[in-house]
């Protein structure tokens, strides 16, 4: 039968030409020239038609057969140029050993974070997250600051829209100028006892130097309950700083105005660190016991319930932990700079 000669010539071919293949390209080009739409053995599927109705099972049954072959043949060479293109390109010795992945560290931020967060859980604290982009409520109104301060002017703080303004009515889209955020939307979807700290970036239109950044880290903490008194934030705040700090920080209240506290104060410290810096104190945090407007904003009678909140930039405690002297370089990524933490 003249179908099953040009079969057989054309099967030696087909399996000589995958074989001799170079390359996947090659391949794929050989494959296409036997096996693809215009490829010989479909133009020898079509003359099947051509032959007496006796002989086209035995022809068509021989063509399947050689095709299954080549097919066989043709993922064979497949794998084996894909082993080749996965090998190096350039002479190599397997015998050497092989090389260690480098292992990273915690960023000195992410450290500290870690670190104050783990000293407020052992005095029973839970930890809350908030929305980077909030809104004037609760970030402003909220938390009793009034429309004329200063921490709402568009040059200290960053508005989102159009000319990232200030919206006249008051109510436009910002990025947080601090974490206490966070409480008021906590307070507002819970009841009393509330045991919080909030670690979170937040925003403010500085201009970057060694000691500020627009864009740095703060942690809040607050506490609701009956009876909460001042004697609790001083404990508190005083342990806090013993575990993250050391044994030897010594800390002193001074007082200070903040909108959503009354009272209100500065907390500075001292220690070994703040001594080598040649200083006496350092403001390290700001604090006090929640302002009864602020209760009233969020729905709590400030007859039955009492709190404080405190708060300090995660960046000020590790550049004094590590002795950083330009904030900046907790930014650069500079590898140089980091694994020495």
């Amino acid at each position: 039968m003249p179908l099953l000669d040009d079969l057989a010539a054309i099967r030696e071919q087909a399996i000589d030409s995958l074989k001799a293949a170079a390359d996947l390209p090659s391949l794929e080009q050989t494959k296409g020239a036997y096996l693809g739409a215009e490829g010989r053995f479909t133009t020898l599927l079509k003359q099947l038609g051509t032959l007496p109705r006796e002989e086209r099972p035995a022809a068509g049954k021989a063509i399947n057969a050689a095709k299954q072959e080549i097919e066989t043949v043709l993922q064979a060479r497949r794998d084996a140029l894909e082993l080749l293109a996965a090998l190096p390109k350039h002479p190599t010795d397997f015998t050497l050993p092989g090389r260690r992945r480098t292992l990273g560290y915690l960023h000195p931020l992410t450290q500290v974070t870690e670190d104050i967060v783990r000293a407020f859980r052992h005095l029973g604290f839970a930890v809350a997250d908030g929305p980077e982009i909030e809104d004037e409520y609760h970030c402003f109104d909220a938390l009793n600051t009034p429309a004329d301060h200063p921490a709402r002017d568009a040059q200290d703080t960053f508005f989102l829209g159009e000319g990232e303004t200030r919206p006249p009515q008051g109510n436009g889209r910002l990025l947080r100028t601090h974490t206490s955020s966070v409480q008021i939307r906590v307070m507002k979807s819970r009841t009393p006892p509330i045991r919080i700290v909030v670690p979170g970036r937040v925003f403010r239109r500085d201009n970057a130097d060694a000691t500020h950044n627009p864009t740095f880290h703060q942690i809040e903490g607050l506490y609701v309950d009956k009876g909460v008194t001042v004697g609790d934030l001083k404990g508190t705040v005083e342990a806090v700083f013993h575990e993250v700090l050391g044994a030897d920080v010594k800390l002193r209240f001074r007082p200070h105005y903040f909108s959503y506290t009354e009272p209100s104060f500065e907390i500075d410290f001292t220690n070994s660190l703040v001594k080598k810096l040649g200083k006496d104190w350092l403001e390290i945090a700001g604090c006090g016991m929640v302002h009864p407007a602020v209760f009233e904003n969020v729905g709590y009678d400030p007859e039955i319930w009492s709190g404080w909140a405190f708060g300090f930039g995660i960046e000020r405690i590790a550049m004094l932990r590590y002795e950083i002297t330009d904030i900046r370089r907790l930014y650069e990524n500079d590898v140089r700079f980091l694994r020495q933490f």
